[in-house]
């Protein structure tokens, strides 16, 4: 087994679970991290929302030991915000704070968070600054590859990120135009990976585990973070381990241990989230469980509609029972 290390953290050479807001919740983290998930980042927290005292913003930093190693994710787009909101992340204990400077969406990146940051490279280097400064714990960034085609800058931001003391930095490979569509750009991965001499984690269309080993080969990266692949299928860690370092027989489980999988993750979501706020999530989590089985068409009707963990045990013996 290979390892990489972030600073003084030492990581598996095998898949990270790439952070996903609302969806990469503790739950996830936890299934994911039981089937060998090397490394894993939290839902990101808002810098402001910490430092006004945003309970609800605290409880996304919590870490518990199974899912380490382990970073939390900030972002904002104040520099003043940063180093306090470091030292209350600090008190979660945490292995790695990672600075969101990649996510697209619209109430993140139209306040000037997120990907937007990587169209002001000045405020970029500042707010890195400021959250290295104020911690000995290792600090990271996640971007794209830029704001459009026709502001591809990547490789500078990484650049800024090493020299302000970033100690490793993860590319997704589409820029914050195509959000989550069309194809990620692993050449820009590569560039990054040569322009810079901290950890590189390579993102992007990471699905299976040939995919997996194929971008190592194709980026030279580091680290490969995997994020959509894995919903409905943590199992793809494990797949990724054995296929790299394994056998190179394919890990598949049978369908009863799917949906004995899928259980264990809903319930998991319900204990720390209640049953009525956990079986709303369910919805979207058991869709993508079910995806390209027989009648899935149907079993997502019914994932539409649970609202009690009763509700997830008739949609488990319905799949079961159609797909004999």
């Amino acid at each position: 087994m290979e390892y990489i290390s972030i600073k003084n953290v030492k990581i598996k050479k095998t898949a990270a679970l790439a952070p996903m807001a609302s969806v990469a919740d503790r739950a996830f983290r936890q299934i994911a991290k039981e089937f060998g998930a090397a490394y894993c980042v939290g839902e990101m927290a808002s810098c402001k929302g910490l430092v006004y005292s945003d309970r609800k913003t605290a409880e996304l930093l919590t870490v518990t030991e199974i899912e380490r190693p382990m970073a939390v994710q900030l972002f904002g787009s104040e520099p003043e915000f940063f180093a306090p909101a470091v030292k209350i992340a600090e008190g979660f204990k945490p292995d790695i704070i990672d600075i969101n400077c990649g996510c697209p969406v619209p109430k993140v990146a139209g306040n000037g968070s997120g990907s937007a940051l990587m169209k002001n490279p000045k405020l970029f280097a500042e707010i890195v600054t400021a959250a290295v400064k104020a911690t000995d714990i290792p600090v990271t960034v996640k971007i794209r590859k830029g704001w459009d085609e026709n502001s591809v800058n990547a490789v500078e931001i990484a650049k800024i990120a090493e020299e302000c003391g970033a100690s490793a930095v993860a590319v997704h490979g589409r820029t914050k135009n195509q959000m989550y569509n069309g194809t990620a750009d692993w050449e820009i991965i590569g560039e990054v990976k040569n322009a810079v001499r901290i950890p590189v984690i390579g993102n992007g269309d990471v699905d299976t585990a040939e995919k997996c080993a194929e971008m190592y080969k194709y980026t030279g990266c580091d680290l490969v973070m995997v994020g959509r692949g894995a919903c409905g299928k943590p199992w793809l860690f494990k797949e990724i381990e054995s296929f790299l370092y394994g056998d190179k027989e394919k890990y598949e489980p049978t369908l009863p241990e799917k949906m004995e999988i899928m259980r264990r993750h809903i319930r998991l979501l319900t204990k720390y989230k209640g049953e009525v706020i956990g079986m709303k999530e369910a919805r979207m989590q058991t869709g993508w469980y079910i995806k390209g089985m027989t009648g899935a068409a149907k079993y997502r009707a019914q994932c539409g509609t649970l609202s009690t963990l009763d509700d997830l045990e008739e949609l488990i013996e319905n799949v079961l029972k159609g797909n004999e």
